[in-house]
């Protein structure tokens, strides 16, 4: 038997039950008893339809989809294909004619017969009717009566208040002196696991407490549930929620006897002919359950505020209202007393606080530009030989510094400088290469130091002065140049902000335009298109490796170029490419920050980019620093941009007039250190004045998130003690990859071996794959960093061998990876059709979809 013969029986019960209630409201509404077949006149319209009604509701409801279909294919229509909406219609049409339950008939055979059952239905029907009319009365004296005694109770707890607390403020006192003498005091094992079970630590020690509520922190021993966003947690008690229970308790019973007593007696009157009882504490218990809240809250807010020792003299005194007011009240002028006090105080500390933050930090961001020294701006868009013009005056002169953003920058200046037969040294904390009789220095921003002399300096990617991490390398390298000409590089949007600096210095401009223009392509790009001279941009190491396995499967030649990728297999990659060895660069947007490539054509895979936060859609700034390395002066006329998506939007982002860098990035110097030790000795003081300090109009402050959270893992140890601040807050400063678990259990057990004068440990070395090696290459960086700055120069040549032959195994397995690299699902680890879009298989997402559905 289907659904469809199980409900009928229901909904012709359902109808039944419908006439019967029609019929009772019909009737209780007629001033005389009217007869059944006016009844039957009146409402035949409602009769006749009150079937279909119930029937199609019910059947459209509980009848399944699948009998839906076999019902109608039954009746011959055609199901397969038709969407639900069309097939509910159906449905619904051919049930008005299926077995229809005859209504009036039923009506009459059950009513029409017999008057008597007919004349006793009205009489019932009438009295329900009067009897609802009175309840409806009374509930609306009753209602009137309530408000009544809502009002009197709001002015009777306003006007005896503190009668009221005063008895509260000496029963809570009793009940905190038999705690405190009584009561074990407990402790956490574990903080907040309900697991752990909790050890007693003695007795309490009522001295230890200033405030009521500093004692209302400790825990009772007791576990309660709190209920929060619609669920129940479960927690230790403290005292806070057991001194707020026994004053709520307290309050109901206590406030409704003092109330009812001061009730006129016409209220009792009124309550009396309502209610038809007399006016009980307990029923204003129920009546007054609101007022009697907001009462409990008051006084328990009333007192965290007491002093506790107060409370611990009012005990010992018996209660007498009059002698109970005289000593709150002499107790209230000196907490208010003592609280001007406390404020007066906090008000000279804060002032001593903020003139401690001035002297610390304020004096250390004002900029102090050498007097003689001249600037050289070099503003334009990528590819414009900019960096070109400015390393042509630093080759020129008898010394000179370049400073880069990154190693591999430095390490093709480097490469460049004494190749053209201009002896230059590497410094880039991780490697040091000194080239004997050079006075020029390739180095990384972060190695700048303001006493060295360069006759030219020059300052590479000058719009990082805006990055929240590292931007204050290069405001402290613009600033506090020591040279006869600084030539500064930047974007076209930091023009503003250099000008503002160097405002009053010695200062030349130098704008530039490409001599090649960019050109957009109308038609979206597909793989297909790919052609010589490409650089095919994406924003994951996943994404590159698997573009670059389809192409060179496709018989393309290709370089890959990611951010995690070793400098030196970068390096390899790009040569590989200007030598014409491979024709196409898959690369993420590492490739707009300064190389320089015979790129023909930038193409953007994606035009999102996952920031460490979310995805999000690239910037102009973002397209324009890529798009820019398209076309190269003396090879290419033109430079080509393509795109997958969004031609349009994508377009009007690269034609976008860029903001102007408003604000840079300013971090602790060593001069802030100096200045901070003539007050503390505490780094984690430091951290706390940091964030309270305001930064000058202009500037942000640099969040030391990766600082603070490598310093919470030494903090208050031996190992914090051994060292100075400024060595410690140097190993916090090291630049790793300080999101990798295994660097930072390397990081900690060198600044231990160092802190115990051990041989240092060596970085773990692991070579199964890719990730391994890559990871291998950075483990071996941080190992360097500590070296250099120990000053183990022999220790450091080792390893940067052992660096290098890691770099030859990521290249061999970069290799392998282009030929043999397989899509893979990233849940089950099952193999992925090219072609497929997404990185998960079928069979996963189903499963992910029916955890989701099962959840909701």
């Amino acid at each position: 038997m289907g659904k469809l013969e199980n409900i009928y029986p229901i909904a012709i019960e359902n109808t039944k039950q419908k006439i019967i209630q029609d019929m009772d409201f019909y009737l209780e509404n007629q001033e005389t008893l009217p007869s059944y077949s006016t009844y039957i006149s009146d409402r035949m319209s409602y009769i006749e339809q009150i079937w279909i009604n119930v029937w199609l509701s019910k059947a459209s409801n509980d009848v399944p989809r699948k009998e839906k279909r076999g019902f109608l294919n039954e009746r011959g229509f055609v199901t397969e294909g038709s969407d639900h909406k069309l097939i509910n219609s159906l449905f619904r049409n051919e049930l008005k004619s299926y077995r229809p339950f005859d209504v009036l008939t039923w009506i009459k055979k059950t009513f029409s017969e017999n008057q008597e059952e007919w004349e006793e239905r009205y009489k019932k029907a009438r009295e329900n009717f009067f009897k609802r009319q009175e309840e409806q009365r009374l509930a609306n004296e009753r209602w009137k009566v309530r408000e009544r005694l809502q009002d009197e109770a709001n002015t009777f707890f306003e006007d005896s208040s503190l009668l009221l607390y005063l008895h509260v403020r000496y029963y809570i006192a009793e009940i905190l002196v038999a705690d405190l003498q009584n009561k074990p005091k407990f402790q956490y094992v574990t903080p907040y696991m309900l697991e752990e079970q909790l050890v007693e630590a003695g007795l309490f020690e009522s001295t230890e407490y200033l405030m009521v509520t500093d004692f209302f922190e400790e825990l009772t021993g007791d576990i309660h549930s709190l209920f929060d966003w619609g669920k129940n947690h479960y927690e230790y008690e403290n005292y806070f929620y057991r001194y707020e229970r026994l004053i709520s308790e307290f309050i109901l019973g206590f406030a409704p006897k003092k109330f009812i007593n001061h009730l006129p007696v016409t209220l009792h009157h009124d309550f009396l002919e309502a209610y038809g009882e007399k006016m009980t504490s307990g029923a204003l218990q129920g009546l007054l359950r609101n007022e009697l809240a907001d009462l409990s809250q008051a006084c328990f807010d009333e007192l965290q505020e007491e002093y506790l020792s107060d409370l611990l003299k009012l005990a010992k005194t018996p209660f007498n209202e009059s002698l109970h007011q005289k000593i709150f009240e002499e107790d209230e002028e000196n907490r208010e007393r003592r609280k001007a006090e406390v404020l007066v105080e906090q008000a000279r500390r804060q002032a001593e606080e903020e003139r401690v933050i001035e002297d610390i930090f304020g004096k250390a961001y004002t900029p102090s530009l050498g007097k003689r020294v001249r600037y050289v701006l070099h503003i334009g868009e990528t590819n414009t030989g900019k960096t070109h013009q400015a390393l042509k005056k630093m080759k020129a002169a008898e010394s000179g510094l370049y400073l880069a953003p990154l190693r591999l920058l430095a390490l093709e200046v480097f490469d460049k400088l004494n190749a053209e037969g201009v002896p230059c040294s590497l410094k880039t904390g991780e490697e040091e290469k000194s080239v004997e009789g050079a006075k020029h220095f390739s180095c990384t921003v972060e190695m700048f130091h303001e006493k060295d002399y360069h006759e030219v300096i020059v300052i590479d990617e000058a719009q990082m002065i805006a990055d929240k991490d590292r931007g204050f390398s290069w405001f402290r390298a613009i600033t506090q140049a020591n040279a006869k000409e600084v030539h500064i590089i930047g974007s076209r949007n930091i023009k503003m902000m250099l000008l503002n600096l160097l405002n009053g210095a010695n200062l030349e401009l130098h704008e530039y335009t490409r001599d090649i223009p960019l050109e957009i392509e109308p038609r979206e790009f597909g793989l297909k298109y790919t052609k010589k001279g490409d650089a095919l941009i994406c924003f994951s190491r996943r994404q590159v490796l698997e573009t670059a396995s389809r192409l060179q499967g496709s018989g393309h030649s290709v370089s890959m170029i990611y951010g995690s990728m070793p400098p030196e297999n970068r390096k390899r990659q790009i040569e590989l490419f200007n030598r014409g060895e491979t024709s196409v660069v898959v690369a993420t947007d590492a490739i707009g920050m300064g190389l320089n490539l015979p790129i023909r054509r930038i193409v953007f895979l994606e035009n999102e980019k996952f920031d460490g936060t979310r995805r999000r859609r690239l910037t102009s700034q973002e397209v324009k620093q890529i798009a820019g390395r398209a076309g190269r002066k003396g090879i290419y006329d033109t430079g080509k941009v393509a795109f997958t998506a969004e031609i349009k939007i994508m377009n009007k982002l690269l034609e976008q007039v860029d903001e102007p860098v408003q604000t840079f990035t300013i971090a602790p110097t060593s001069a802030v250190f100096e200045r901070f030790q003539k007050y503390y000795r505490h780094l984690g003081t430091f951290f706390e004045l940091w964030e309270k300090f305001e930064p000058p109009n202009g500037t942000k402050k640099a969040s030391l998130t990766e600082e603070r959270e490598l310093y919470e893992l030494i903090r208050d140890t031996e190992i914090e003690a051994r060292f100075s601040l400024m060595d410690l807050y140097g190993f916090l400063h090291l630049p790793f990859s300080a999101k990798e678990p295994r660097l930072i259990r390397q990081w900690l057990e060198t600044v231990e071996a160092i802190a115990e004068s051990s041989n240092l440990p060596d970085p773990i070395i692991k070579t199964r794959n890719l990730e391994e090696l890559e990871l291998s290459y950075k483990a071996i960086g941080l190992h360097l960093l500590f070296l250099y700055r120990m000053g183990k120069r022999t220790e450091a040549i080792y390893w940067e061998r052992v660096r290098e032959e890691i770099s030859d195994g990521v290249h061999d397995q970069l290799k392998d990876e282009m030929i043999n690299y397989q899509k893979k699902c990233k849940r089950c680890g099952k193999k992925l059709p090219d072609s497929l879009r997404f990185q998960i298989c079928d069979a996963c997402y189903h499963k992910g979809q029916r955890r989701t559905h099962r959840s909701k």
